[in-house]
């Protein structure tokens, strides 16, 4: 396994009632004991070093069990629904094929949970630590593995990712029970879940079987990639992810940082795909979050699940990098939008993480729109200056409100000038249908 470098990791498990636990960690040569409680469990805690390895833990009852091969480094949550589920089994899997080429690498380890649903807050989990190698590789995550390998370079550390996703789940399943059904307008939302053949939909039943019994284990941050379940109640998205991840740090007791993807361009028949893009954006206001956004990585807007999985968890490590661990030089956060100045018929819309400047892909801005008062949207004509965007069309006298790539398949072209796309954005909250 891997343990989180330099903290207080537990070391916990089950036993006689009363029974007197020995723990030897190979990395410091110390022993710890403690007494299991009347109700056969036990828990220590024990200090870890820089990141290294490999280690052992020696862990003596009744009888001795002698954990081998125990890294030092990093470890990170993963979980969501089918895209950070997806692996070389999904059609259209590719990215990941060249790497069954590489031999085993001891400095990144998986430790993927079976599917599970419980009504209560589970002790225990079905998986097993594993090293990533040509065999494991195949059933992990494609996200997950390309944010660690990124991470392990980069770092020069151990990488530890616990994956707990289930495809096609919404975020209900992932939050407490308690949680949900505490605030009206999700618990509202929740009761909207259409019931469907092959995943769950109550609130709290994932968490309790696949979340809750990992929350012992101390971990550096966490990686989501879902939303597509929640489309029948877009509305209220950002508030479910927000008390999600406020849930999920209490339960760690730990402020970690949270990274997470927007849903990608798909052809969901609405807007409901945009208004989850706008909710996930606005989660961005709770700290120690950041969101990759996607729109030039889906190749076909009528697959859910786009293929370009590397570039994914490459964004994700940027975030990391950057943001948890410090590193200069790295572009990680998309150009998003900051405030809309009107001067007769344009509009110039400013961003945010956009200094060195704004750049088109082709010959002309797509997915741009402008509208007045009457709330009736143009196609709009645009001119870049700088790090601005200077919109207008000559149907639109007063511009009162602009929007860019809001429409749940929509794929701009609008990019800063190192690369990234410009988040899909609205500068009204004039309702949606």
């Amino acid at each position: 396994m891997v343990l989180q470098q330099q903290s207080s990791v537990a070391l916990w498990g089950w036993s006689n009632a009363s029974e007197k636990i020995i723990v030897t960690t190979s990395w410091n040569n110390r022993t710890d004991s403690v007494v299991a409680s009347r109700d056969a469990k036990w828990k220590i805690m024990v200090p870890t070093p820089a990141a290294g390895g490999p280690y052992t833990v020696t862990i003596k009852g009744g009888r001795t069990i002698t954990l081998n091969n125990v890294m030092i480094g990093e470890v990170w949550v993963c979980s969501g629904q089918s895209n950070m589920e997806f692996n070389s089994f999904y059609a259209g899997s590719r990215d990941i094929r060249p790497e069954f080429k590489n031999p085993p690498n001891n400095k990144i380890h998986f430790f993927l949970e079976q599917k599970a649903t419980a009504q209560y807050p589970q002790d225990d989990c079905k998986a097993q630590w594993t090293v990533c190698d040509s065999n494991t590789l195949k059933s992990f995550s494609e996200v997950a593995y390309f944010f660690a390998k990124r991470l392990n370079k980069e770092l020069n550390v151990p990488i530890g990712l616990i994956e707990a996703a289930w495809g096609g789940t919404p975020a209900e399943v992932w939050t407490p029970a308690e949680v949900v059904n505490a605030d009206d307008t999700l618990r509202e939302s929740a009761h909207k879940q259409v019931p469907q053949r092959g995943w769950p939909f109550w609130p709290g039943v994932t968490y309790n079987a696949m979340i809750a019994p990992v929350t012992n284990y101390n971990i550096a941050g966490a990686l989501w990639y879902q939303g597509e379940g929640n489309t029948v109640a877009p509305n209220s998205y950002g508030r479910l992810l927000t008390s999600m991840i406020k849930s999920w740090r209490r339960a760690w007791d730990k402020e970690f940082p949270f990274y997470y993807v927007q849903i990608g361009p798909f052809t969901y028949g609405s807007k409901s795909g945009s208004i989850v893009q706008e909710q996930q954006a606005r989660v961005q206001a709770l700290p120690n979050t950041g969101m990759v956004v996607i729109t030039d990585l889906v190749p076909d807007t009528t697959d859910i699940h786009p293929p370009m999985k590397k570039e994914v968890g490459e964004r994700l490590s940027n975030w990391a990098l950057a943001k948890t661990y410090r590193k200069t030089g790295i572009n990680y956060a998309n150009p998003s939008y900051k405030g809309m100045e009107v001067k007769g018929n344009k509009a110039t819309i400013s961003f945010d993480y956009a200094d060195d400047g704004l750049m088109v892909k082709g010959t002309t801005n797509s997915q741009l729109y402008i509208a007045g008062s009457d709330k009736v949207f143009y196609a709009a004509e645009s001119k870049i200056s700088g790090n601005k965007l200077i919109v207008w069309s000559d149907k639109v006298s007063e511009p009162a409100a602009v929007r860019f790539s809001f429409s749940s398949a929509a794929v701009g072209n609008l990019f800063s000038k190192n690369g990234l796309p410009v988040t899909p954005f609205r500068t009204d909250n004039w309702s949606v249908n």
